[in-house]
């Protein structure tokens, strides 16, 4: 970073926010990303869909190699989380380690947080694969499984569709209030058994879970999903008076900016499918719409 600072903010270090630091790099930009911890991304076990890695890659090895190619080509990654955000002329102005930093543009890649299932050490279960989040990354894996999802609402329900390509033998275990399960006759339709119980207790046996418990009852499954939903990390774009939508997540154009000028989203925190593919696609084409702004802006462009 030069003495005169970043052009372009990057709020989030995960895929999406990764991916558009090296892009903007690499369009000669300079480049601040804010990295403010380890990214959900780094609680994959094993991920075997991600296009290129037909062996399978972990969260972390993905991470890293992305942080690898960001810094080869000089964008700066910065430990530390974004405090505040707001307008400053054209651009912007944020707080960050307890300095102020003025950028042109800001990317805000800041994921969402998980509502886990009240289960001892679920975020290291998770990173064990003993239970899951997504069925569309690892539902191949549940083919002819005994299948557990837990549930509050008619989110289970649906996941419990979703699954039912892989497996004739699904639970949903709805731990939420019985009004807020609307669906139950899909459920008889599907050949999905219902329990409406609170979870109290989990047994493990090596790397998985082998029952969940409830009133003294167990019963035996061979893969857990949560289907307990996320909160997007959205409280820097609203701020700025950025648009939501009624799930939380951000509303964009074509071009994954916002309703802020110079305001840009990319990956789980913007409305849609939360994959590490789409996330790197949103992040290439943000990056390169603020690169043809900031060329625009400056009378580099030619009609």
């Amino acid at each position: 970073m030069t003495e005169a600072g970043p052009e372009v903010l990057i709020i989030g270090a995960g895929p999406a926010g990764l991916t558009a630091a090296t892009y903007l790099a690499r369009f000669r930009r300079r480049v601040l990303l804010a990295d403010g911890g380890a990214p959900r991304a780094c609680w994959i076990p094993v991920s075997h869909n991600l296009p290129g890695f037909p062996q399978g890659i972990t969260g972390e090895a993905i991470i890293g190699r992305m942080t690898e190619q960001a810094l080869e080509f000089d964008a700066v990654i910065e430990p530390g989380r974004v405090e505040s955000l707001e307008r400053d002329g054209d651009g912007f102005r944020a707080r960050l380690n307890g300095r102020e930093v003025q950028a042109r543009a800001v990317l805000l890649a800041t994921g969402v947080v998980d509502h886990h299932p009240d289960l001892p050490g679920v975020e290291r279960a998770i990173e064990r694969a003993l239970v899951r989040i997504c069925p569309i990354c690892d539902g191949y894996e549940a083919i002819d499984k005994a299948v557990a999802i837990i549930g509050k609402d008619d989110k289970g329900v649906r996941e419990a569709a979703f699954l039912r390509t892989y497996s004739d033998r699904v639970t949903l275990i709805h731990v939420g209030p019985a009004a807020a399960l609307t669906k139950e006759d899909e459920l008889r339709r599907m050949g999905v058994e219902l329990i409406r119980a609170p979870i109290d207790n989990v047994r493990l046996e090596g790397d998985r879970v082998t029952a969940l418990g409830w009133g003294g009852a167990f019963q035996v499954f061979d893969l857990v999903y949560s289907a307990l939903g996320t909160s997007p990390n959205a409280e820097l774009a609203r701020a700025l008076g950025a648009r939501v939508g009624d799930d939380g997540c951000m509303v964009v154009d074509g071009h994954q900016a916002t309703t802020v000028p110079g305001l840009y989203a990319a990956g789980d925190v913007v409305r849609g499918l939360n994959q590490i593919a789409v996330a790197g696609a949103e992040a290439a084409i943000a990056a390169t719409a603020i690169h043809n702004g900031l060329r625009e802006a400056d009378g580099w462009t030619v009609d």
